[in-house]
C-alpha cells in the first residue's frame, strides 16, 4: 500500500497545500517517514490525514468558480467503528462548504471495505448543498462496497459511478463530463 500514491499528474493546477481555502493550507509532508498505517500498512505519506484512523485522503482539485472539488480515497470507510462520515463531514467537507463548493466528486477506487451505520451525516450533506444545485458522486467504488451502499441506501445521497479513464481528463473535463451525466439522468426521470 506504500507505493499507491494520490494522483500527482493535476499537480500543476492545484495543490492543496497552496490552497489559502483548503483544510490543508501549508501543510508540509515529509516523503521520507511513512507514519500513517491502514491495517498496519503503511501509505505513501503523501495522503492526508483529517482524523479518521482507517481513511485518508487527497484533494486533487478545487475549483472556486465552478464550486467543485475532486477528492481521492484510500483505505477502508468505516462508519460503524470510526464514523468515517462524521468526521469527513465535519474535518473536511463543513470547510468546503464553507468556502462555496458544492459539488464533490469523491475517487475511491482504493477504498478497499465499506461498514455503513445510519445515514444521517449523509442526510445532512445533502441538506447542505441541495439548495445549492450541488451534487455528491462516487467514482470507481469497488464493486462489494457500491453493494453495501446500496443496501443501506447511502445511493439516495451519494451518486455511485464508473468512470475509469478519468485520469486521462484534465479536471475540468471530468467535473464536466460527471455534471453532464448528472443532468441527462435528471432529465431523463
Amino acid at each position: 500500500m506504500h507505493e499507491i500514491e494520490p494522483y500527482f499528474n493535476w499537480r500543476h493546477l492545484y495543490t492543496a497545500e497552496e490552497d489559502e481555502r483548503s483544510p490543508f493550507y501549508e501543510r508540509e509532508y515529509n516523503e521520507f517517514a511513512f507514519t500513517q498505517t491502514v491495517y498496519n500498512y503503511y501509505i505513501h505519506p503523501q495522503w492526508d490525514d483529517f482524523g479518521s484512523r482507517t481513511l485518508y485522503l487527497k484533494i486533487l482539485f478545487a475549483d472556486y468558480d465552478q464550486d467543485y472539488a475532486i477528492i481521492e480515497l484510500i483505505g477502508e470507510w468505516n462508519d460503524a467503528i470510526e464514523n468515517d462520515i462524521m468526521t469527513l463531514k465535519r474535518e473536511i467537507i463543513d470547510k468546503l462548504i464553507s468556502e462555496g463548493i458544492y459539488k464533490f466528486i469523491l475517487i475511491a477506487e482504493n477504498v478497499l471495505n465499506f461498514h455503513s451505520s445510519d445515514t444521517s451525516y449523509y442526510e445532512e450533506w445533502m441538506e447542505d448543498i441541495q439548495e445549492a444545485g450541488g451534487w455528491v458522486v462516487m467514482l470507481n467504488f469497488p464493486p462489494q462496497s457500491q453493494y453495501d451502499f446500496r443496501k443501506t441506501h447511502i445511493d439516495r445521497y451519494i451518486e455511485l459511478m464508473d468512470y475509469p479513464v478519468w485520469r486521462t481528463v484534465q479536471p475540468q473535463l471530468l467535473f464536466a463530463a460527471i455534471d453532464n451525466m448528472l443532468l441527462r439522468r435528471l432529465n431523463n426521470d
